[in-house]
C-alpha cells in the first residue's frame, strides 16, 4: 500500500496566503521525513479554497527540496493551459528529478478561469479529450505535430524527451481525475489510472474501478495494464488518541474554510451552482475516511483498499488549518499508521 498526502494549501479564515503556502511546503517536507510515498498538490485559481495556482511550479520546488518523495499534481487543470506547455514542464520535472514526478490531470470546472486564460467554455465542455491526447503524444513520442479542432501546428521535436530519461518509466506517470462515467471511460480507453475524489465513498469508487476495467477491456487494453492500473483514492486523514477528538478538530476548522473557499468560485457563464453545506460535508468526510485513532485509520485504509482494489491514497492532512497540528498529523501517519499497513 502506498500512502501519500493531498495538499491544497488551503487558506483558513483569518490566515494569509503566505501562511497557507508555508504550511503546504512544510507538510510535504515532513511527509518525506515520515516515510510517506507521495505528495499530491492541488491547483486552484482566484479562490482561498486552495492558494496554489500552479501545481507544477510547487512540484518543482518540492522535488528540489526532497530526495526520495514522489511529487504529483492533483490536478493540473488542462483546459486552462496549452497541452504542449504542460507537457514540456512535466517532461522537464520527470527528467530532472530522476522519475519522481507524477502528472495528475483534470477538466476543472466551468469557472471564470476559462475567461481569464482565454480558453473559453468550449475547452471545458468539449476540448478535454483532444488536449489529453496531444499531451500524451508529447510525453511518449520523439516529435509531435497537430491538426485538430483546437490545436494545429507543424511537427516539432520534443525537448527534453522524457522517454529518453534513465528512469524506470518511459515518461512521467499520468493519472486522470474522474468524477463521471464519461471521464472514467476517457481514462480507461487510454489506459490511464484514475484519481478518485474525497467526496465519494468506497462503494462508488469500487463501481468506478469496475467500470474502468470494463471499458479498458472493451477497447483492447493489455491485460497486464488493466490488472496493474495504480488508481489513487483521495481522502481525509486526522489522527488523535480518540476518534471524537480527531473529528472535533476537523469539525471546528474545516466548515469555515469550506464556506469561504467554495463561495468564492465564480462561473464563467453565470450558471447557477449548488454549493455543499460546509458542516454536512465535513461530517460526511469524517465518516468516509481515516479520522480517529491510528488503529482505526489503518483499518479504514485497509478496508477501502479491499473494497475498491485501490492501493494508493492521497490524504488531506491539513484539515486542522494549523501548522503544528498538521506536522504532528503527518508524523503520526508515518509512525503509527503506516507500520500497521505493511
Amino acid at each position: 500500500m502506498r500512502v501519500g498526502s493531498f495538499v491544497l494549501a488551503a487558506q483558513f479564515p483569518g490566515q494569509g496566503e503566505g501562511e497557507a503556502l508555508h504550511r503546504a511546503v512544510r507538510s510535504a517536507e515532513v511527509a518525506e521525513e515520515s516515510g510517506l510515498d507521495t505528495v499530491w498538490l492541488a491547483e486552484h485559481h482566484f479562490v482561498p479554497y486552495g492558494t496554489c495556482p500552479s501545481a507544477v511550479t510547487l512540484a518543482a520546488m518540492l522535488l528540489g527540496r526532497t530526495r526520495r518523495l514522489r511529487v504529483g499534481t492533483a490536478v493540473s487543470v488542462l483546459p486552462t493551459v496549452h497541452p504542449v506547455a504542460l507537457g514540456e514542464q512535466a517532461a522537464l520535472l520527470h527528467v530532472a528529478s530522476g522519475g519522481r514526478f507524477s502528472l495528475g490531470l483534470g477538466r476543472g470546472g466551468p469557472w471564470v478561469d476559462l475567461e481569464v486564460f482565454g480558453a473559453g467554455l468550449e475547452a471545458y465542455e468539449k476540448g478535454f479529450p483532444e488536449a489529453l491526447d496531444l499531451l500524451m503524444r508529447w510525453l511518449r513520442e520523439p516529435s509531435v505535430g497537430a491538426d485538430g479542432e483546437r490545436y494545429r501546428f507543424r511537427e516539432v521535436p520534443v525537448v527534453p524527451r522524457p522517454s529518453e530519461a534513465l528512469t524506470e518509466a518511459a515518461g512521467p506517470e499520468v493519472v486522470v481525475a474522474c468524477t463521471s462515467p464519461s471521464s472514467v471511460r476517457l481514462a480507461a480507453e487510454r489506459g490511464l489510472p484514475m484519481l478518485l475524489g474525497m467526496h465519494v465513498g468506497d462503494e462508488e469508487k469500487a463501481e468506478m474501478v469496475v467500470l474502468w476495467r470494463r471499458h479498458a477491456r472493451a477497447c483492447g487494453r493489455p491485460a497486464a495494464e488493466i490488472d496493474g492500473a495504480a488508481h489513487v483514492s483521495a481522502g481525509v486523514c486526522q489522527i488523535a488518541d480518540r476518534r471524537t477528538d480527531a473529528a472535533e478538530t476537523l469539525m471546528k476548522a474545516m466548515p469555515g474554510w469550506l464556506k469561504q473557499g467554495l463561495e468564492a468560485h465564480v462561473t464563467v457563464d453565470g450558471r447557477e451552482r449548488r454549493m455543499r453545506d460546509p458542516l454536512a460535508y465535513t461530517e460526511l468526510l469524517c465518516g468516509l475516511h481515516p479520522v480517529g485513532t491510528p488503529r482505526l485509520c489503518a483499518d479504514r485504509l485497509a478496508a477501502t483498499s479491499e473494497r475498491t482494489g485501490i492501493s494508493r491514497f492521497a490524504l488531506l492532512v491539513e484539515g486542522s488549518g494549523d501548522l503544528a497540528a498538521t506536522e504532528e498529523n503527518v508524523r503520526r501517519l508515518g509512525a503509527e499508521v503506516l507500520p500497521q499497513l505493511a
